[in-house]
């Protein structure tokens, strides 16, 4: 953003520039069990537009209510489906097989032990010949205070639930995905700014995971159908070692693999949560 912009806008600028420090959506990581959210007040999200010279607003710190809810969503953030595979995902209780539509060939599952784990895995299935066959499996992170189902903003737990993966971005150039793929080059100074050099490339790469946001738009979009209080920007990104503040984190090459290999017309699937609850 011009300083001729801030000054029409009537912003000082060293205020501006303490907005403009960016990064992650709502519920990102900072690496640290301790630290701020990414979103938290204060910091604003990249408005990741094909024109990526312009910042976007600050976050939300003063939110202004719940907000309407998605016609496509239900209280947990996942969304409605019709007629569902009539083949169960192995290892997912009916709840959530339910939740898998007639048209999803490709389904991630990340679950942990107990629920109050922040390591998992993720494991990565295919719907070939009538049946679903584990492509594989990776080591992740979650949410440091584990798995939640009624997950609130700031609360570092990873929404528990059936969400769909439809946008993907990062700092880095498209890897080869078939998801529309948005790429900001102030990720990793946003990074560094708020967390220091060592978290400067944990945004290379982003899969969106359509909790609480509007699918068909860039992962840093700060839309929420459910309101603010149920938090936002939950993302598949680059692991740091540690458990998250709703994201779930896995090492490069895995997500690279991961993102060349969805394909949206396979209307991929994540299902998430702690055994005792995907298995029940």
């Amino acid at each position: 953003m011009s300083d001729g912009v801030l000054r029409r806008a009537g912003v000082p600028a060293l205020l501006a520039c303490a907005l403009l420090v960016t990064a992650c959506g709502a519920d990102s990581d900072d690496g640290t069990d301790d630290s701020a959210t990414v979103g938290s007040p204060g910091f604003a999200a990249p408005a990741q537009q094909t024109n990526v010279g312009d910042f976007a607003a600050p976050a939300q710190d003063s939110p202004s209510g719940t907000g309407p809810a998605s016609p496509a969503s239900d209280a947990s953030g996942a969304e409605a489906t019709g007629p569902v595979n009539p083949v169960p995902v192995p290892g997912l209780a009916k709840e959530y097989t339910d939740q898998i539509p007639a048209e999803t060939s490709q389904v991630l599952v990340a679950t942990s032990p107990t629920a109050d784990s922040e390591k998992s895995s993720l494991s990565f299935y295919e719907f070939t010949d009538t049946k679903w066959k584990k492509l594989r499996t990776f080591d992740t992170h979650n949410g440091s205070k584990g798995w939640l189902k009624d997950r609130h903003e700031g609360d570092k737990t990873t929404p528990i639930g059936v969400f769909s993966l439809s946008d993907a971005g990062g700092f880095k150039a498209d890897p080869g995905t078939d998801l529309p793929y948005t790429q900001d080059d102030r990720l990793p100074s946003s990074a560094t700014v708020a967390y220091g050099a060592d978290y400067a490339s944990v945004f290379d790469y982003i899969i969106a995971i359509d909790y609480n946001r509007k699918p068909g738009t860039p992962p840093t979009d700060k839309t929420r159908p459910m309101g603010w209080d149920k938090g936002g920007g939950i993302w598949l990104h680059l692991d740091h070692d540690s458990g998250t503040n709703g994201c779930v984190t896995l090492d490069e090459a895995d997500l690279k693999w991961i993102m060349r290999t969805l394909d949206p017309e396979a209307h991929p699937r994540i299902a998430m949560g702690p055994a005792p609850e995907l298995k029940k």
